[in-house]
């Protein structure tokens, strides 16, 4: 190529150069020639005049002396001069009123002729006989008074007037040949110094035209990734100093690229193979950086954990896998004996590609035990949780789809997550008879695995995936801490739910959970009861036996509450001796059942304490919602009348709400 393209830089400069001298040599030529023909014309006519003078003078003088009737032998002999042709006088219709019109020996005049005594203007021309070049002038005499003898001594005629006229023809071949050979001689020292300037331009040229080469071959290998190249220096002048500079360049740009390729090397774990183009592999992990850095500033304004695993789920699918990836995410439990599978959109798949022994025993899992990545395309068999056929998958929850679980934050975030179809996991049922290969990442939780997200990467895209993986790892890496942030801020946010001392929720959860309460009731078209229990003369034991006696109390009736309500059902200390207990999709006659259990049980209940046996017995009231009210909050006061009730008629009872136990018309 840079062959090819010094000898097309050579080969238009040459044919520059020599279109250029072959135009300036037909001009030249041209010039020549018509300044050459010009001359000749020139001197030829000023010969003719000078003959024509000479032959004036001769006849004056033959008139004076009386031998003009020689005069025709005198024109003949004339003619015999050397390049004369023809001689020949011609006289005046003035001269012959004069003289009479005697023409012995003389020529009639020819139309050219007639016209010189008629206008008394010299006529010239040109004519080519039989390849000789005649040159044939036509000189009138004019009248006039000058000299001695003058015309007028001899002649009757005004001054001014035509006498005659003299016309003769003289060759001018020679002159033709000889500016011929004159003008070949100037074209050839013409073409010979366009030559030898020809060379020598082409000697100057080469150093700029071996270093453009040199310059175009270094651009296409910069093109290609390739910065190692040097331009050899040809000269020490400028053309010498671009090559210096161009080298500088080439070696300027090949250490910075090393450079930034090491550097984010060292962030993506990537390494470039020799046969990929440098250029474009720094580009790519740049721009690749750069859309990292963009997810990162997304994730960290995200609010909750959900909201973290959805957008990377949906950027790993959109960014690596064509919308087609097959994608699972489990969380390790907080006493690390259970992995729960994230919630799926749409399905209640829970356990797809691996054994279900790993949800119950989490130590089955490779990643789980070993905290590292596990990378089936690789070594596919590395995992024997793993199974290809991907028919291990089984049902996560009881059935009851979006189902909120009381009294469990975290699992009631997932259900309400369900509800409002987050992706956050995304599995394909498609089988096929395709090998999967696994991918396997920890997300590691204050040193300890906290989460674990599985990619099945198919047989098709093994090759594409394992070339991105590096930059899988980075987005995961960088998913790590910002969903710790978050689980930190949930787990502060579950202890501010959470009555510490009994473990049961707080009046502020109630606050944050009672929309969803509702909208499920109004969705399920369903009823729920609501119980104030409240001890009675609780006040007495932190009186008498002090306050730890009071909260051993408090311990054993969360407890007994508990164990009298199911597990879709919340319990909430509302506050002090006070407990809530929400009953969900029951009737009437089930919650008054249920608050006589928690009635007799309180009543049958002993607690021993620092040698005491501690006793009390408990008031319940109960509302129904939306029976009693439409608002949740006014059956809560309901409940709270219908408790106040029970306290009035002797305690140790359960009162539920009616219409004309409410006084107030104030609306909650």
């Amino acid at each position: 190529m840079a062959l090819k393209s010094a000898r097309t830089l050579n080969f238009k400069v040459s044919l520059f150069f020599i279109a250029v001298s072959v135009a300036l040599i037909v001009v030249l030529t041209v010039i020549t020639l018509f300044a050459f023909r010009q001359f000749s014309i020139n001197t030829a006519t000023e010969h003719l005049r000078t003959a024509a003078e000479i032959t004036r003078v001769h006849l004056t003088e033959s008139m004076i002396n009386g031998t003009i009737d020689k005069r025709q032998t005198f024109l003949l002999r004339l003619a015999e001069v050397q390049n004369l042709k023809t001689a020949r006088a011609i006289r005046s219709p003035i001269v012959d009123a004069q003289f009479g019109e005697t023409r012995k020996g003389e020529y009639l005049p020819d139309a050219i002729e007639k016209q010189v005594l008629k206008t008394g203007v010299p006529v010239f021309g040109i004519n080519d006989n039989n390849g000789e070049i005649i040159f044939r002038g036509t000189i009138p005499y004019i009248a006039n008074q000058e000299g001695s003898p003058n015309c007028l001594q001899c002649h009757d005629a005004k001054p001014g007037e035509v006498l005659g006229a003299l016309t003769m023809s003289m060759s001018i071949t020679s002159l033709r040949n000889n500016s011929i050979t004159t003008v070949a001689s100037i074209i050839g020292i013409v073409i010979v110094a366009s030559i030898m300037v020809l060379i020598s331009l082409l000697y100057l040229i080469k150093p700029i035209s071996n270093t453009a080469n040199d310059i175009e071959s270094a651009v296409k290998n910069a093109i290609d990734g390739n910065f190692r190249n040097e331009i050899k220096q040809q000269t020490n002048d400028e053309i010498g100093q671009i090559a210096n500079d161009m080298n500088r360049l080439l070696k300027f740009l090949d250490n910075g690229l090393d450079k930034m390729n090491s550097y984010i090397s060292q962030l993506v774990d990537r390494q470039q193979h020799r046969y990929e183009n440098q250029l474009l592999v720094t580009i790519d992990m740049v721009r690749n950086m750069t859309q990292i850095s963009q997810y990162k500033n997304a994730i960290e304004e995200d609010d909750t954990k959900l909201d973290v695993y959805r957008r990377l789920i949906r950027t790993l699918n959109s960014k690596f896998f064509d919308e087609q990836g097959e994608f699972s995410i489990f969380e390790v439990s907080s006493d690390g004996n259970e992995l729960l599978p994230v919630p799926i959109e749409g399905t209640n798949t829970s356990c797809r590609w691996c054994l279900q022994r790993i949800l119950t025993h989490p130590k089955s899992c490779r990643v789980f035990h070993t905290a590292h990545m596990i990378n089936g395309l690789i070594q596919p068999d590395i995992c024997y949780s793993f199974t290809q056929d991907g028919n291990t998958g089984g049902s996560w929850d009881d059935g009851k789809e979006g189902e909120e679980v009381p009294g469990h934050p975290q699992q009631h975030m997932y259900a309400q997550a369900q509800e409002q179809q987050f992706p956050v996991a995304i599995q394909n049922s498609t089988q096929g008879t395709h090998h999967h290969y696994p991918l396997c990442f920890p997300i590691l939780k204050s040193g300890v695995v906290g989460s674990i997200v599985q990619i099945i990467v198919k047989e098709a895209d093994r090759e594409r995936i394992l070339a991105a993986l590096p930059y899988i790892k980075v987005y995961l890496a960088d998913t790590a801490p910002v969903l710790e942030v978050r689980r930190l801020m949930e787990t502060l946010r579950e202890s501010s739910l959470r009555d510490p001392m009994t473990g049961l929720n707080n009046r502020r959860f109630l606050e944050e959970y009672v929309d969803t309460l509702t909208a499920s009731v109004r969705r399920k078209q369903t009823h729920i009861a609501i119980l104030m229990l409240d001890l009675d003369h609780f006040k007495m034991i932190n009186d008498t036996y002090g306050h730890d006696a009071g909260d051993a109390v408090l311990k054993a009736l969360a407890n007994v509450i508990k164990a009298a309500v199911r597990a879709s059902d919340i319990v909430i200390r509302y506050g002090g001796e006070e407990f809530m207990a929400v009953l969900q999709g029951t009737s009437s006659a089930y919650a008054v059942g249920v608050a006589e259990k928690i009635r007799a049980s309180v009543e049958a209940m002993r607690i021993p304490h620092e040698g005491v046996v501690l006793q009390r017995t408990i008031s319940i009231g109960i509302a129904d919602f939306p029976g009693d009210s439409h608002t949740f909050w006014q059956t809560v006061k309901f409940a709270d009348v219908a408790l106040y009730n029970a306290k009035e008629a002797g305690r140790n009872r359960v009162v539920h709400f009616t219409p004309d136990m409410w006084k107030d018309s104030k609306v909650y």
